[in-house]
Order: C-alpha cells, then structure tokens, then sequence
C-alpha cells in the first residue's frame, strides 16, 4: 500500500461525496494507513454531536464503517483487483461518551489480506468480523469510548 495520506484523504473525500454523502458530510481524515492498520479521525463538530454534546452513535458508526472498509478497498486497489464490498453485521459496545475528536483504529490488515487473497483465488465471497477500537486520546487516551465488531464481507469482481 504505498499510496500516501494526502492520496488516501483524496479519495475518501471524493467517494463521500460521490458515493456516500453522510461520510463525506461527517468530515473523516485518515491519520494512519500502513499493511496493519488505518486509523481515522473524525472531529466533533456542532454537526454530529447529540444532545448530551458527545458524538451521535451514528456518527460512530461512519467512523468505524470507514475504518474497517477503507482499508480493505486500498489493500484491493493495490492489488489491481476490484472487490465488492459490504458488511453484513455490526456489533458494538459503547463504552464512554466521546466528548472530544474519536480516533477509530483498525489493525486487521492480516486478516484483510487473507480475505483478498482467498476470495481473488476461489471467487467466492468471503465474510470475516474485524474489529474497530474508537478512542478520544486527548480526554482519555487510548481508553476505548467504543468497540465495534463489522463482519466484512469481500467478493472479487471478475
């Protein structure tokens, strides 16, 4: 994955505001993208707090929905292969009330390759959950305000 961050943040801007408005309109900013882990901030903004002024659940879930996607899609492109992409079940557990900018981490990027790797070999869909840890640092550090378990699922395009 040699794209770089300003590459990577390009993208997810374009394909938010082409593809899927809300994350676009929720202002994600990939921090980190490396094979092991992506890492995604998304700030608290008068536009995505609730009422108790901490991040609206929802907003969470963009967060942990662009984690664990984005790297999958990068890993693909890399690869010169198209994917579809999607996932299938959501788990999470709230923690902490985020009052603060959330860091959402994903360091499934083994697994990821491994679901690439048999999915491009069989054409088979392949479903795996990958774990996304959502973070406050500056308030908490790396105490999770959310964990969220997302059954990805990958299927190679032909």
């Amino acid at each position: 994955m040699k794209k770089t961050l300003a590459h990577a943040n390009r993208m997810l801007k374009l394909f938010g505001f082409f593809k899927v408005p809300l994350i676009w309109y929720c202002r994600p900013k990939i921090l980190v993208l490396n094979e092991e882990r992506v890492q995604i901030r998304i700030p608290l903004k008068r536009r995505n707090k609730n009422h108790l002024n901490s991040m609206y659940f929802g907003v969470l879930a963009v967060g942990a929905d662009v984690a664990g996607g984005f790297m999958a899609m990068s890993k693909s492109e890399s690869r010169g292969k198209k994917i579809s992409l999607a996932f299938k079940s959501v788990t999470a557990e709230f923690l902490k009330r985020p009052e603060a900018d959330v860091i959402f981490t994903c360091d499934d990027g083994k697994l990821i390759d491994e679901m690439l790797d048999q999915t491009i070999a069989s054409g088979e869909r392949v479903n795996q959950p990958v774990r996304i840890t959502a973070t406050c640092p500056t308030l908490h550090g790396d105490e999770p305000m959310a964990i969220f378990d997302l059954t990805l699922s990958v299927k190679a395009i032909n």
